[in-house]
């Protein structure tokens, strides 16, 4: 889609009066938008009335109507965060009306920062290796001050399906991969094995972001680290929150430096894996001594919704984005296997 075909169809006007009713910033100052990069799913846009600066997520027109209710979903999350202390940018409306833009939206504020995927470690981050671990420090506690957030009491009974969270993940991925499957996966057989018999015989239920790593928050300028934002919650449930914790550590040194295709970073200057663990469950008050665990299904779920796009090439699409997603689903699985393999827990 072109960018100034999407603008211009824009009903700014419009999108002006809704701001000012539903009590958005910048009442009655004349509202600039602009297209801007960001999520992989949805569309985003900078809109301006004089002094303040928002952002707006919408679901791309024609879009499945599957995922416009699950960037309402997100929604509803983030708006449940608001008076937590998990970084997030807050959301002031969103609406299901498409009388308004043509597709559902939601209006949150900019959050001044940077992201690890514009271009690597931002100053003095490339070149500072001790504070470039306060990055993982950081990183590591968003997701512990998340799995402390009470859930039910935020509103979000009924947002996700905890019971029984851990006795499905395989075989629910195992289904999803048979839609698709065109080529063996060297290492799932054992992974998939490996987790049925090793499930957490209990769990606290809390919120789930579902896909936390470096590429999805936003760090404030310059050191000392500083996470500003967790952004893109479009997989965010109620589930287990120490799998956001193995996604985290999905190619953590020393264990993960082989991972040359998973490593989108340089892992250089990073904190050791238990230190990491340590603070997490400091700040969380959740155990993690079944961490492999996690880490072996991370990779096990990353593996299988990557391989979706791979086959979507192999069967004749047409996708430069997902060029290196071949190499890197072999090694997530690989990987996965190796670990249910070697790891002590039993």
């Amino acid at each position: 889609m072109a960018e100034n075909a999407i603008l211009q169809s824009m009903d700014t006007e419009r999108l002006a009066r809704w701001l000012d009713a539903e009590g958005v910033p910048g009442s009655g100052e004349p509202l600039a938008v602009t297209a801007i990069g960001g999520g992989s799913q949805n569309e985003l846009y900078e809109l301006r009335r004089g002094a303040v600066r928002l952002v707006l997520r919408g679901a791309p027109r024609h879009a499945p109507a599957e995922r416009s209710e699950r960037m309402m979903r997100e929604y509803q999350l983030v708006r449940a965060l608001a008076d937590s202390d998990v970084p997030h940018a807050r959301v002031y409306a969103g609406t299901t009306d498409t009388d308004v833009l043509g597709t559902p939206f939601y209006v949150m504020d900019h959050i001044d920062g940077w992201s690890p995927m514009q271009g690597g470690w931002a100053p003095p981050f490339d070149t500072d290796f001790d504070a470039r671990a306060g990055l993982a420090f950081e990183l590591v506690d968003g997701a512990a001050r998340l799995a402390k957030v009470d859930w039910k009491a935020s509103g979000l009974e009924g947002f996700g399906r905890p019971d029984g969270f851990h006795d499905r993940q395989v075989d629910r991925w195992l289904g999803f991969l048979g839609r698709y499957q065109f080529r063996e996966l060297p290492g799932l057989d054992t992974a998939a094995d490996w987790l049925r018999a090793h499930r957490p015989a209990t769990y606290e239920p809390g919120i789930m972001h579902g896909d936390y790593q470096f590429a999805n928050v936003m760090y404030g300028h310059g050191a000392p680290a500083r996470l500003a934002a967790i952004v893109d919650w479009e997989m965010a449930t109620i589930g287990d929150p120490l799998l956001d914790l193995g996604w985290v550590l999905i190619a953590w040194p020393p264990e993960g430096d082989d991972m040359v295709k998973a490593r989108y970073l340089d892992y250089r200057g990073m904190p050791a894996r238990d230190d990491l663990l340590e603070h997490y469950s400091k700040v969380s008050g959740r155990p993690v001594d079944e961490i492999d665990y996690y880490v072996i299904l991370a990779r096990f779920k990353l593996g299988i919704v990557l391989e979706q796009s791979v086959a979507r090439v192999a069967g004749g699409d047409n996708d430069e984005r997902v060029a290196s997603f071949e190499g890197i689903v072999l090694e997530l699985i690989r990987k996965a296997g190796e670990l249910a393999q070697t790891t002590s827990l039993r």
